[in-house]
């Protein structure tokens, strides 16, 4: 079995604070996990003025967009994000919620790209994303056939590699939601590599989707899942996170590769009882 691509999400777990980011990168290296992703926002252009002037109380003031921005790296934060990767040997990426925040982070030269759900129908970003032409996880959450097929076709008339996948978009997912099936049907429609992002708590399902061939995982992680956040209840502690990616990497030992032979171990067991 090939090895699982591992995406230890960070997203806005950061809570801000790069410290804290760095923390949670030193740990994704540490699990032996394949890379980290954040999210960039371009907050004026993902939310309405009237959404961001309504009240939200949070450590960093009472409306919408005091939240947002108190999430938001700027240029600096995410410099010293991409000089700590590289320190450490592990690579980075984000998800983009707009086209200028996709652009923004075109200066980092990034291995890869990832659509979020929220954005597999949104032509022209789908379009402004593969147009760069790099490796591509296109996540399929909250989202129909015909949307998922819209995507792929962008993509393929790109000619940009792409993987789907599978993805439940609920903070914590109902374990009863996971239906990971969806991976297998995923990959017999469009013929390409699938994956699976999960939302839930705990480690069993996505170890399961590990086990039925999901060719990456990528799960939200946390330093504690009792912080401020909308989804660090959603996340893996760095001890679950530790577990899951080694499970994962035994799973690719126990799977092997199919092919039918007598192990060494089996050869004595053979003469033994089959005299042969």
């Amino acid at each position: 079995m090939a090895r699982t691509f591992f995406i230890a999400e960070i997203g806005i777990n950061h809570n801000g604070d790069i410290e804290l980011a760095k923390q949670l990168i030193l740990a994704a290296k540490k699990c032996d996990c394949d890379a980290v992703k954040f999210q960039k926002r371009t907050i004026e252009k993902v939310y309405t003025r009237e959404y961001l002037d309504s009240f939200r109380e949070s450590p960093w003031g009472t409306t919408q967009r005091d939240q947002k921005k108190g999430l938001e790296f700027d240029l600096d934060q995410y410099q010293e994000i991409d000089r700590f990767c590289r320190e450490i040997d592990i690579p980075w990426f984000a998800s983009a919620w707009d086209i200028e925040a996709q652009q923004f982070l075109r200066q980092f030269n990034l291995p890869y790209n990832k659509v979020a759900s929220a954005m597999n129908a949104n032509d022209e970003f789908l379009r402004e994303v593969a147009s760069e032409g790099k490796y591509t996880f296109i996540s399929a959450g909250m989202s129909t056939y015909d949307e998922i097929d819209n995507a792929v076709e962008i993509f393929r008339g790109h000619g940009c590699e792409y993987e789907l996948m599978h993805c439940n978009s609920t903070y914590p997912m109902p374990k009863q939601d996971a239906n990971l099936r969806m991976i297998q049907k995923l990959r017999e429609r469009y013929g390409c590599k699938v994956g699976y992002s999960g939302h839930e708590t705990g480690r069993v399902i996505s170890l399961s989707a590990a086990v039925l061939g999901a060719t990456s995982i990528e799960r939200h992680i946390t330093m504690d899942r009792a912080m401020y956040g909308s989804d660090q209840a959603a996340s893996l502690d760095i001890g679950q996170l530790e577990w899951l990616v080694k499970d994962i990497r035994l799973v690719e030992t126990i799977l092997g590769d199919g092919v039918k032979r007598i192990t060494d171990s089996e050869m004595k067991v053979r003469k033994n009882l089959k005299g042969i």
